[in-house]
């Protein structure tokens, strides 16, 4: 299928959390069609090797492009930080990844060169924030945290109260106190808990969502290689693909989008 401005975005996570990517781009470009595929027979993907993660991401990849997609979001973390070369040499579309648009907002946002990033363990571990941030400025400081706990509370909803504010305290305390005056949110799962972070480090910490800078960065992409979709009458289509039973997908998925997710295919990709 030939690739046009009326062709769909392709966007792939491991499970659910690129949802609220894909919901940053349906709110910055409502007259887009999209196609959804969670990987979730094989969720999660941060305690997998690089050469796996990799393999995974290009099925992934070669599925969205029999939809004939016109850019492929990578919406994913672990994925981002170690398949998007891999990526970028074989498709015959753009790919944009979560980590760089979400670290140059970032760089874009600090006062003083302070800049936190909070993600799993396995972002955290590959240094990909890290690496871009001092790529984009070397005088920049960066304190990275893996916040593991986060990723259940959001998938079972604990976004407010008790619980969430105590294990937000628990990892984010320090902070403030190291000098750290912008924080990246560097889990897809992260920005259902924006509010407790918020309180936690404070007033004076702006937090970067890496869903909205990498929903920026795609309209910024459209936009320059001149496959914007145009305003239509009708209302765009929003496709959802599963590899494992789909039930808790769209019963978790809705909280992560915003809004019910009717149905999603059960497919399988033959990994």
């Amino acid at each position: 299928m030939r690739q046009d401005s009326h062709s769909p975005i392709g966007v792939f996570d491991s499970g659910v959390g690129g949802l609220t990517v894909l919901k940053a781009l349906m709110e910055h470009l409502p007259h887009e069609s999209t196609v959804y595929l969670g990987d979730t027979a094989r969720v999660p993907y941060g305690t997998k090797s690089g050469e796996v993660v990799t393999r995974y991401s290009l099925k992934n990849a070669e599925f969205l492009l029999e939809r004939g997609i016109k850019a492929l979001v990578v919406a994913c973390n672990t994925a981002s930080a170690v398949a998007l070369p891999a990526l970028e040499a074989v498709l015959p579309v753009p790919v944009v990844g979560v980590i760089q648009p979400g670290a140059r907002a970032a760089l874009a946002r600090t006062r003083g060169g302070g800049v936190g990033v909070i993600g799993t363990p396995g972002t955290i571990r590959s240094g990909a924030y890290q690496r871009e941030l001092e790529a984009g400025d070397p005088r920049v400081r960066v304190k990275a945290r893996a916040c593991p706990l986060f990723v259940p509370l959001a998938e079972e909803g604990w976004t407010t109260g008790d619980v969430p504010l105590l294990t937000a305290r628990e990892y984010l305390g320090g902070f403030a106190r190291e000098g750290v005056d912008t924080l990246v949110l560097g889990c897809t799962h992260y920005p259902l808990l924006k509010g407790v972070i918020a309180e936690v480090v404070g007033p004076d910490v702006a937090l970067v969502d890496s869903a909205e800078a990498t929903a920026e960065a795609v309209v910024a992409l459209l936009t320059g290689k001149g496959l914007l979709a145009p305003a239509r009458d009708t209302a765009p289509s929003h496709a959802y693909y599963v590899t494992d039973v789909p039930e808790r997908f769209t019963e978790v998925g809705a909280r992560f989008l915003g809004r019910p997710i009717a149905t999603a295919e059960q497919v399988d990709l033959k990994f």
